[in-house]
């Protein structure tokens, strides 16, 4: 069947079942269209206004990509510390500590919380394997309810398998800080590079 023939079916086709035969447009590539996608959720969404936006105007405040690219690495592995209610703290310490930007650092420590959330119950179980511990037969709603019934009594209950998680993060948190260091230094680089070397030029 040539392509005139096929063509002809199809209209023939659409007239029969009632319907409009429309014109087959060219698809795309995916890749362009998670190019087109990523331009606007950077340009115009949530992600560009809150977390995005800030970094950026840190970086034309003077903040060294050097610097940025520790803070948002160190706000990531503290953010999912398999502690529940620290890593605020944790955060505001190392970045007093380092002379690291503390603005930086807690904006990705309140953007991984659904993260911590999620890798609390991995963490105590690698931890229980590292100990060859018995697995505590909990659910993150069941640790919730009970942080929020009673802090103390949950603490206690949740210390031996929270210090055996701990100490899993702990031979994680070095690896990950130090890829996503080398990652995102070259990336803030280019950032300050693109966005304040223009800015300056117009002044």
């Amino acid at each position: 069947m040539t392509s005139a023939e096929y063509l002809h079916w199809c209209g023939n086709a659409s007239r029969m079942d009632g319907r409009s035969f429309t014109t087959i447009r060219a698809p795309r590539s995916w890749r362009s269209r998670v190019r087109k996608w990523a331009d606007l959720i950077v340009q115009k969404g949530f992600f560009y206004r809150r977390p995005v936006r800030p970094i950026r105007d840190l970086l034309r405040q003077g903040v060294t990509p050097e610097k940025m690219a520790l803070s948002l690495a160190l706000g990531g592995a503290l953010g999912v510390f398999p502690a529940l209610g620290c890593t605020t703290l944790l955060c505001t310490l190392v970045a007093i500590v380092l002379r690291l930007n503390l603005p930086a650092i807690q904006i990705v420590n309140y953007f991984v919380y659904p993260i911590q959330i999620a890798l609390l119950l991995p963490f105590f179980r690698l931890g229980e394997k590292l100990f060859r511990a018995a697995p505590l037969p909990v659910s993150i709603v069941q640790i919730q309810g009970m942080i929020h019934a009673n802090a103390w009594a949950a603490v206690r209950f949740l210390w031996t398998t929270t210090w055996h998680a701990i100490v899993a993060w702990g031979l994680i948190a070095p690896v990950f800080v130090g890829l996503a260091y080398l990652i995102l230094t070259p990336v803030l680089q280019r950032v300050l590079h693109r966005e304040v070397t223009p800015t300056a030029e117009t002044d």
